[in-house]
């Protein structure tokens, strides 16, 4: 059975690559004067990371769909100190996202850093069962929207010799199919998918594209989760148990997941990890197949 989502992101794992690796301490000179985007900037883990991108140095350019969210985290960034601009927009545009990046540029500089933090979870459902509108959506923006700013900037990093591109995955994307998630877990199948083609595409050219596992986070996407489940009947009784099982536990601190992202977009070796799926330092939730030891990698049904 596929497992829930790991709530890495607030509206947001097969590998990219065959190594699961965990990243060692950083060894860059931060992010001062470099200019990041971040996507899913408005709440959740996204503002965390467009946080600590600003107070590590960075000129960031915020993107997320609310407006009133975003202003909220340029005012956060402003008032420690930082610079900051909020472009609300569908990433999931082409046209909107070549837009972007001509702004960025423009008003920030062209960006060396590109965090994909926008998520969402989308139906919870059997696929003869689900919207199809809601489907396709989540699809969108998982995964159609990472691969159009991908694309929008890795051009610019590519003609600066260095760049760091990380897209926030899930863990659920390594577990065989079960019911009620294909959405979620095929568009970020698809997203390490993307990120493998995308890294051995620029492979030696001083910019690199990894996947992270953020860990089981307690945000406004797994009440989401939680809530929606609390009305189904037993089909959904592993997201129950899994919801339940954050409630208990707390989840993984998110600051885990900040850490790992300022670790690879300050690293500066040549040798960087590219392509790979990277995971948190102790997750909760080891990020393995289930098959594999399913009483370690959904600790959420011991007893």
């Amino acid at each position: 059975m596929d497992r829930p989502a790991d709530a890495s992101t607030d509206a947001p794992t097969d590998a990219p690559g065959s190594t699961q690796t965990q990243v060692g301490p950083a060894t860059g000179h931060g992010s001062d004067g470099r200019t990041a985007v971040v996507t899913g900037a408005g709440r959740g883990l996204g503002r965390r990371l467009a946080l600590a991108l600003a107070a590590d140095g960075a000129r960031v350019g915020l993107v997320s769909r609310s407006a009133t969210q975003l202003e909220e985290t340029a005012r956060l960034i402003r008032e420690a100190g930082g610079e900051a601009l909020a472009w609300p927009m569908d990433a999931s545009s082409p046209e909107a996202v070549e837009s972007l990046r001509d702004a960025v540029t423009s008003r920030l500089g062209a960006p060396g850093v590109l965090v994909n933090a926008a998520g969402m979870f989308g139906p919870i459902a059997l696929i003869r069962d689900s919207d199809p509108e809601a489907w396709i959506q989540t699809i969108m923006v998982d995964l159609v929207a990472s691969y159009l700013t991908c694309r929008a900037f890795v051009g610019g990093m590519l003609d600066a010799g260095w760049g760091r591109i990380v897209n926030v995955t899930s863990a659920a994307s390594l577990h065989p199919p079960g019911p009620l998630n294909s959405a979620y877990a095929t568009a970020k199948v698809g997203l390490n998918q993307l990120t493998r083609h995308l890294a051995a595409e620029i492979a030696g050219s001083g910019v690199t594209a990894n996947v992270i596992h953020p860990g089981d986070l307690k945000t406004d996407m797994w009440a989401d989760i939680r809530d929606r489940v609390s009305r189904m009947g037993t089909e959904a009784d592993a997201f129950r148990q899994w919801a339940e099982w954050v409630e208990r536990t707390g989840g993984d601190p998110p600051d885990k997941a900040v850490a790992l992202v300022m670790r690879l977009v300050n690293d500066p070796d040549p040798s960087a990890p590219n392509g790979q799926f990277l995971w948190i330092e102790d997750p909760l939730q080891p990020p393995i197949p289930s098959w594999v030891e399913p009483a370690a990698s959904q600790p959420w049904r011991q007893r």
